[in-house]
C-alpha cells in the first residue's frame, strides 16, 4: 500500500487539475445555496410571525422551527447531490484505487448490517437495528479481506406507555477484517470512560459490574489501560490477543484517528467502530477543495482506514499460538 506521502503526490499532481475544475463547480453552488437560502429564510420568516399573531400554540411553533431547520438540512443535502457525486467519482475512486489495485469502491453502498449486528459492540443481537450508510471499500490487503464503510446505525427501543422509537447508537467508519482462526471466546476493547471521568479507583469498580460483555480483563500496559478497558468470555485467549504489540499499535490508531476507538474480536472476525460526528468523504460546498487542510483531511482518513489491517498486522503468525 501506498504511503501517505505517496498519496499525497498522486492527489497533487494526478487529481489536481480535476480538484481546480470541482472548484469552479462548488463556487457557483456555494452561490446559488445562498441565494436559495436567504429567500427561503426570509419566506419562513413571514411565516413565523403570521403564526405568532394568529397566536399558535407553543407546541406546534416549535414543531415549525424544526421543520425549517430540517427542510434546509434536506435542501443542502439535494442542491449538493450533483457535486458530492462528481467529487467521489473522480476523486475518492482514483484515491482507492491508487491505495491498492485489490481494493474496490462502492459510493452508494455500505457494509450489511448483520456485521454491525455481529460485532456486540453498540447492540446485542436481540436488539432490531436499521442501518444505513455509504462510501463502501472492500477487497484484500496483503490476502486479508477486509470491509470498510461508514454507518448511521439506529436501535428500537421499546417503551410500553411511550411506544417503540428508534434512537441513534453509532455514526462513523466500521470496518471489518477476517482472520485465519476461529476464535472460542468473545474479547472487546473499548473506550475507558468511566476510569476518566470518576478516577482510578471508582472506575475501577464500575468495569467490574460490566457483564454484558464478559469479565473485565487488567492488562499490563498503564498508558493502555489508561484509554481502553477490555471485556472477555476467555480471560486467556484475550491475552494472547492483545499482546503488548498489539496495544501498541490499537494507541497508535486511537491517536491517528482522535475519535473514540471500539473494537471486537468474535469468530475469525475483527470488528473496528471509530466514531465521528460528521460524514467523512463528502466535501462541504463552504470549504475550498484546495486547501492544503482539507486535502490532508481526506487523505489521511482513507489511509489510515484502509491500513488499519496492515497496522494491526492480522496474519496468520498473529493467531497461530491461540
Amino acid at each position: 500500500m501506498k504511503t501517505i506521502s505517496e498519496l499525497t503526490d498522486v492527489y497533487y499532481t494526478r487529481l489536481y487539475p480535476i480538484l481546480e475544475e470541482l472548484e469552479v463547480q462548488r463556487k457557483k453552488l456555494k452561490t446559488k445555496i445562498i441565494n436559495i437560502g436567504i429567500v427561503y429564510n426570509v419566506v419562513a420568516l413571514i411565516i413565523f410571525f403570521l403564526l405568532i399573531s394568529v397566536h399558535i400554540e407553543l407546541g406546534n411553533l416549535y414543531a415549525y422551527i424544526v421543520f425549517v431547520i430540517f427542510s434546509q438540512l434536506f435542501l443542502y443535502k439535494y442542491l449538493s447531490k450533483d457535486y458530492v457525486d462528481n467529487f467521489k467519482q473522480k476523486i475518492m475512486f482514483p484515491l482507492v484505487n491508487s491505495l491498492s489495485k485489490n481494493l474496490t469502491y462502492m459510493p452508494k453502498l455500505f457494509i450489511p448490517h448483520s456485521y454491525f449486528q455481529r460485532s456486540q459492540l453498540f447492540v446485542s443481537r436481540d436488539y432490531e437495528i436499521k442501518v444505513n450508510g455509504d462510501d463502501y471499500i472492500r477487497g484484500k490487503i496483503d490476502d486479508i479481506e477486509v470491509q470498510i464503510s461508514e454507518l448511521n446505525v439506529e436501535k428500537k427501543l421499546q417503551n410500553k406507555t411511550r411506544g417503540d422509537k428508534w434512537h441513534g447508537c453509532f455514526h462513523g467508519l466500521f470496518i471489518v477484517s477476517e482472520f485465519n482462526k476461529k476464535l472460542k471466546g468473545q474479547t472487546f476493547v473499548l473506550p475507558d470512560s468511566a476510569q476518566k471521568i470518576f478516577g482510578t479507583q471508582i472506575g475501577n469498580f464500575l468495569q467490574s459490574t460490566n457483564t454484558h460483555t464478559g469479565k473485565l480483563v487488567k492488562m499490563d500496559n498503564i498508558n493502555f489501560e489508561k484509554e481502553f478497558v477490555v471485556y472477555s468470555t476467555d480471560q486467556i485467549e484475550a491475552r494472547y490477543i492483545l499482546t503488548p504489540a498489539m496495544m501498541e499499535r490499537i494507541l497508535q490508531l486511537k491517536n491517528s484517528f482522535k475519535h473514540p476507538l471500539h473494537l471486537s474480536f468474535i469468530g475469525n472476525y475483527i470488528y473496528i467502530a471509530i466514531e465521528y460526528n460528521k460524514d467523512l468523504f463528502e466535501p462541504s460546498v463552504f470549504r475550498s477543495l484546495l486547501e492544503y487542510k482539507i486535502a490532508m483531511q481526506y487523505l489521511q482518513t482513507l489511509h489510515l482506514a484502509i491500513g488499519i489491517v496492515e497496522e494491526l498486522k492480522l496474519n496468520q503468525k498473529l493467531w497461530s499460538k491461540l
